[in-house]
């Protein structure tokens, strides 16, 4: 019996900080894969790489500075022509994800920020939804291990109920786990509490701030 390769997921660090919506999503992604498994690349800020390192192994080069064979490269490019199928990872040895918080619309960051730069790599799509950057990991893990895309339930579109007033709508795509939005609760809990807090500091300072800050020690 051959033995199983290890499958290696890459999560390309793109935002300017390491706000806390990022963290609570890279920190569910490293729940989901283990953090053996896990690499976070591009990351420039030796405080928030020493953050990092809790969930995963961490370089501050970019991704396509580092010696990773392309052509068993599989990157998740919502742009991409092709939908992620089980046979892609026959050979395949990492899957590269775009460390980057959703917009709505998308604005095709992945294929600016990283898909050109790896032009010998796979590039493979999700389908026509957006997901967050921990679902998009669990979907590809799902993938590698024999399932297909539409095989996995989507829900369309979150709401949090904060109060009995005010409702938080995520209009992105979520895995259903369990008939279940797979969904940090870390992240759930921070939206409900704590995301006023962040936003006062860039209204006020102009800038998000970065889970090693002084603010959250």
């Amino acid at each position: 019996m051959s033995k199983k390769r290890n499958l290696f997921f890459i999560i390309e660090h793109l935002e300017p900080v390491l706000g806390r919506w990022v963290w609570f999503e890279y920190k569910h992604a490293s729940k989901i894969v283990g953090r053996e498994n896990l690499i976070f690349t591009n990351v420039k800020n030796w405080k928030e790489a020493k953050k990092l390192a809790e969930l995963g192994s961490v370089f501050n080069k970019s991704v396509r500075e580092l010696p990773f064979s392309q052509r068993k490269m599989i990157v998740l490019d919502p742009n991409a022509k092709k939908l992620l199928e089980p046979k892609d990872f026959r050979k395949i040895s990492c899957v590269v994800i775009g460390g980057i918080l959703g917009d709505h619309p998308p604005l095709g960051r992945t294929k600016k920020l990283i898909s050109r730069f790896l032009p010998f790599s796979m590039k493979r799509s999700l389908g026509k939804y957006q997901f967050s950057i921990d679902g998009s990991v669990y979907l590809a893990r799902e993938v590698s291990g024999g399932r297909k895309l539409k095989e996995i339930p989507v829900k369309v579109g979150l709401n949090i109920r904060v109060d009995e007033y005010y409702t938080i709508t995520l209009p992105f795509a979520f895995p259903l786990v369990n008939k279940k939005p797979l969904i940090s609760k870390d992240l759930v809990g921070y939206l409900k509490k704590d995301i006023i807090k962040d936003e006062e500091i860039m209204l006020r300072e102009g800038r998000i701030p970065s889970i090693v800050d002084d603010t959250y020690q």
